[in-house]
Protein backbone atom coordinates (compact mmCIF):
# COMPACT_ATOMS: atom_id res chain seq x y z
CA UNK A 1 0.00 0.00 0.00
CA UNK A 2 1.20 3.43 -0.80
CA UNK A 3 0.00 5.51 1.88
CA UNK A 4 -1.50 5.37 5.00
CA UNK A 5 -1.51 4.46 8.85
CA UNK A 6 0.06 1.16 9.79
CA UNK A 7 0.30 -0.28 13.23
CA UNK A 8 0.46 -3.35 15.28
CA UNK A 9 0.54 -4.30 18.86
CA UNK A 10 4.44 -5.42 19.39
CA UNK A 11 4.53 -7.98 22.71
CA UNK A 12 8.58 -7.48 22.43
CA UNK A 13 8.11 -3.41 23.28
CA UNK A 14 5.02 -3.82 25.20
CA UNK A 15 3.13 -1.06 22.82
CA UNK A 16 2.88 -0.60 19.54
CA UNK A 17 4.48 0.29 16.45
CA UNK A 18 3.23 2.56 14.30
CA UNK A 19 4.39 4.20 11.06
CA UNK A 20 2.96 6.61 8.53
CA UNK A 21 3.82 6.13 4.80
CA UNK A 22 2.97 8.92 2.10
CA UNK A 23 3.76 7.88 -1.55
CA UNK A 24 5.69 4.94 -0.59
CA UNK A 25 8.08 6.53 1.94
CA UNK A 26 8.19 6.34 5.47
CA UNK A 27 7.02 9.73 6.98
CA UNK A 28 6.93 8.88 10.52
CA UNK A 29 6.99 6.65 13.17
CA UNK A 30 5.82 6.28 16.47
CA UNK A 31 5.21 3.70 19.74
CA UNK A 32 1.77 4.29 20.91
CA UNK A 33 0.62 2.60 24.14
CA UNK A 34 -1.82 1.39 21.70
CA UNK A 35 -2.88 0.73 18.00
CA UNK A 36 -5.05 2.88 16.95
CA UNK A 37 -8.44 2.14 15.61
CA UNK A 38 -8.01 3.31 12.06
CA UNK A 39 -4.07 1.56 11.55
CA UNK A 40 -4.09 -1.01 8.98
CA UNK A 41 -2.13 -4.10 10.41
CA UNK A 42 -0.52 -5.12 7.11
CA UNK A 43 2.64 -3.48 5.30
CA UNK A 44 5.94 -5.00 3.62
CA UNK A 45 7.89 -2.50 6.40
CA UNK A 46 5.81 -3.25 9.17
CA UNK A 47 6.72 -7.08 8.28
CA UNK A 48 10.10 -5.68 8.19
CA UNK A 49 9.78 -4.20 11.63
CA UNK A 50 8.29 -6.95 13.10
CA UNK A 51 10.68 -9.22 11.68
CA UNK A 52 13.41 -7.06 13.21
CA UNK A 53 12.04 -7.32 16.59
CA UNK A 54 11.84 -10.78 16.47
CA UNK A 55 15.74 -10.76 16.28
CA UNK A 56 16.08 -10.35 12.33
CA UNK A 57 18.98 -8.06 11.73
CA UNK A 58 17.89 -5.00 9.77
CA UNK A 59 19.43 -1.69 9.17
CA UNK A 60 16.45 -0.75 6.69
CA UNK A 61 18.95 1.34 4.82
CA UNK A 62 16.85 0.25 1.83
CA UNK A 63 13.80 1.26 3.19
CA UNK A 64 12.47 4.81 1.38
CA UNK A 65 12.01 7.46 3.88
CA UNK A 66 10.74 10.88 3.39
CA UNK A 67 12.30 12.97 5.84
CA UNK A 68 11.02 17.20 5.83
CA UNK A 69 13.61 18.57 8.58
CA UNK A 70 16.15 21.61 8.12
CA UNK A 71 19.55 21.09 6.65
CA UNK A 72 21.48 20.42 9.26
CA UNK A 73 19.14 18.37 11.18
CA UNK A 74 19.10 16.25 8.15
CA UNK A 75 22.83 15.79 8.27
CA UNK A 76 22.60 14.57 11.98
CA UNK A 77 19.72 12.54 11.06
CA UNK A 78 21.81 10.74 8.00
CA UNK A 79 25.03 9.92 10.47
CA UNK A 80 22.62 8.83 12.81
CA UNK A 81 21.57 6.27 9.84
CA UNK A 82 25.59 5.40 9.54
CA UNK A 83 25.51 3.78 12.85
CA UNK A 84 25.77 -0.27 12.10
CA UNK A 85 23.50 -2.41 13.53
CA UNK A 86 24.11 -3.70 17.04
CA UNK A 87 26.45 -0.22 17.62
CA UNK A 88 26.16 2.67 19.77
CA UNK A 89 27.88 5.77 19.63
CA UNK A 90 28.05 9.08 21.55
CA UNK A 91 26.38 12.20 20.89
CA UNK A 92 30.15 13.84 19.95
CA UNK A 93 30.66 11.04 17.38
CA UNK A 94 27.47 11.31 15.59
CA UNK A 95 27.87 15.59 15.45
CA UNK A 96 31.55 14.87 13.73
CA UNK A 97 30.20 12.39 11.26
CA UNK A 98 27.33 15.04 10.46
CA UNK A 99 30.44 17.65 9.66
CA UNK A 100 29.53 19.77 12.65
CA UNK A 101 31.74 20.56 16.12
CA UNK A 102 31.34 18.79 19.05
CA UNK A 103 33.18 21.60 21.43
CA UNK A 104 30.46 23.88 19.59
CA UNK A 105 27.54 23.76 21.63
CA UNK A 106 24.84 25.26 19.50
CA UNK A 107 26.13 22.53 16.99
CA UNK A 108 25.60 20.04 19.94
CA UNK A 109 22.38 21.41 20.76
CA UNK A 110 21.21 21.15 17.01
CA UNK A 111 22.20 17.39 17.08
CA UNK A 112 20.15 17.17 20.42
CA UNK A 113 17.22 18.67 18.70
CA UNK A 114 17.66 16.87 15.32
CA UNK A 115 18.02 13.36 17.42
CA UNK A 116 14.69 14.37 19.72
CA UNK A 117 12.30 15.76 16.88
CA UNK A 118 13.33 12.44 14.37
CA UNK A 119 10.38 11.42 12.94
CA UNK A 120 11.65 8.17 11.96
CA UNK A 121 13.27 6.14 15.01
CA UNK A 122 13.87 3.47 13.96
CA UNK A 123 14.40 3.85 9.80
CA UNK A 124 16.81 6.52 11.54
CA UNK A 125 17.91 4.86 14.39
CA UNK A 126 18.50 7.24 17.26
CA UNK A 127 18.38 4.69 19.65
CA UNK A 128 21.81 3.65 18.63
CA UNK A 129 23.43 7.40 20.19
CA UNK A 130 23.85 6.56 23.73
CA UNK A 131 24.20 9.52 25.40
CA UNK A 132 21.48 11.57 24.40
CA UNK A 133 17.43 11.37 24.01
CA UNK A 134 16.39 10.71 20.55
CA UNK A 135 12.57 10.30 19.48
CA UNK A 136 12.39 6.57 20.20
CA UNK A 137 11.09 6.57 23.91
CA UNK A 138 13.87 5.16 26.74
CA UNK A 139 12.39 2.08 27.27
CA UNK A 140 12.29 1.12 23.77
CA UNK A 141 15.73 2.85 22.83
CA UNK A 142 16.84 -0.04 25.65
CA UNK A 143 15.12 -2.95 24.53
CA UNK A 144 16.23 -2.01 21.01
CA UNK A 145 19.67 -1.91 21.91
CA UNK A 146 19.42 -4.96 24.05
CA UNK A 147 17.76 -6.78 20.97
CA UNK A 148 20.58 -5.16 18.54
CA UNK A 149 23.36 -6.49 21.01
CA UNK A 150 22.56 -9.74 21.25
Amino acid sequence: MNAGVFARHSEVLGRAVQIGVASGSVISVSFPAEVPPDADAEHSLLDRVFDYLEGEPDHFDDAPVALTVPTEHRRVLDAVGNVPYGETVELRRVVRMAGLDPDDEEDASTARTALRENPVPLFVPDHRVEDAAGATPDEVARRLRALESG
